[in-house]
């Protein structure tokens, strides 16, 4: 059996937020950037810094996506999709991105 990961994910602003965050996942979601090697289906324990903030938000997930190292001109990473009992972080991101007003052009690093 393989340990469980720990990464850690400190979010600078907003925009970067919400170019991350996988709203279309049941339980809310991170895109992490990282070239280190995941698979889908692998849990990984997440500390998330939200903009402006120094707490570091714990969350449980697994990784439902996965852009490797190379893919172009997107961001290596992996996609987290949030545990179901950990919701408040989905509910502080979603306030945050629901305050900061409509999403311009910027793109996403999933869909």
């Amino acid at each position: 059996m393989n340990a469980q990961k720990v990464l850690s994910l400190t979010i600078r602003d907003d925009d970067t937020l919400r170019s991350a965050y996988m709203a279309w996942l049941e339980n809310g979601g991170l895109f992490v950037p990282t070239e280190q090697d995941y698979r889908i289906g692998q849990r990984v324990y997440l500390l998330v810094t939200l903009p402006g903030e120094s707490e570091r938000l714990p969350v449980d997930g697994e990784v439902v996506w996965l852009t490797p190292a190379g893919a172009g001109h997107r961001v290596a990473g992996i996609g987290v999709h949030f545990a179901a009992g950990d919701g408040a972080l989905r509910q502080r991101i979603e306030a945050r991105l629901a305050s900061a007003g409509p999403r311009g052009s910027m793109l996403s690093h999933t869909l």
